[in-house]
């Protein structure tokens, strides 16, 4: 099976990955800029590029907002969540993988793939059934970061919760109700960062799974964000908290 991937960021990042692909389709005309470097680089990698008119690059992409790229590329590689562990520990850090309770709209999943990629996630976790996956429009919204942040499809979310806890990963999931804020949590150890759903938010046993339910402290007349925006907000938190200890750490060993 292949797939397209398409903007310019997205086909950018995908080409600078050194990740397989097949054929570049350019629009007629849309050569200047970033447009002629993406060409270079497909060139370099012995890509066809072919030109094409606009409108057969709005069929190919399904209207998405091509910006006059798109790559056929291969089925994506998911990696598993052992590999993902197994990443972090060789970097010599506790783990910290974001796992996605059954969101559907690709647009939050590739936001919070994007994320990931700033805040240092070893790995996002998807699952299998009644959730998005990592698609053409993913990676397009994500703007290439499907190219650099493993991602791994799991068969059940609270059979994957078991077993990162066995691995001493503490699990969060995000609810606006908690009376636990982000703000007074610790995130310094291996973490599993727990996004629900975009209208039911996480599900009930995936609740009562979580070892920890954290909120994020607002004001004003709207009480919630969507989806991809509470996960940025969190992750960034465990960015800070994990800096925080490894600083905390160093200062130890020094004296």
């Amino acid at each position: 099976m292949t797939d397209y991937i398409f903007g310019r960021n997205a086909v950018l990042e995908q080409l600078k990955s050194g990740k397989e692909a097949e054929k570049l389709y350019v629009q007629k005309g849309k050569l200047q800029g970033v447009v002629h470097r993406i060409v270079g680089m497909a060139h370099d990698a012995k890509l066809p590029v072919i030109e094409v008119d606009q409108a057969k690059l709005d069929r190919m992409t399904e209207g998405g907002n091509h910006q006059g790229v798109a790559l056929l590329a291969t089925d994506f590689a998911y990696s598993s969540v052992e590999d993902i562990l197994a990443s972090a520990k060789a970097a010599g850090h506790a783990p910290f993988v974001v796992l996605l309770d059954e969101l559907t709209d690709p647009h939050n999943v590739g936001a919070i793939i994007r994320s990931a990629a700033c805040f240092g996630a070893d790995g996002v976790l998807l699952p299998k059934r009644r959730a998005a996956t990592v698609t053409s429009v993913v990676q397009k919204v994500s703007s290439g970061a499907t190219s650099y942040v493993k991602i791994a499809k799991i068969n059940n979310v609270n059979q994957t919760i078991d077993a990162l806890k066995k691995e001493n990963i503490w699990v969060y999931g995000a609810a606006g109700e908690a009376k636990q804020t982000l703000w007074k949590t610790n995130f310094s150890g291996g973490v599993c960062l727990v996004i629900g759903n975009e209208g039911k938010g996480l599900a009930e046993l995936t609740r009562k799974k979580c070892d920890v339910l954290v909120s994020i402290p607002m004001t004003g007349p709207i009480d919630s964000l969507n989806a991809s925006c509470a996960a940025t907000v969190l992750m960034a938190e465990v960015y800070r908290g994990r800096l925080t200890a490894v600083a905390a750490d160093n200062d130890k060993t020094a004296d």
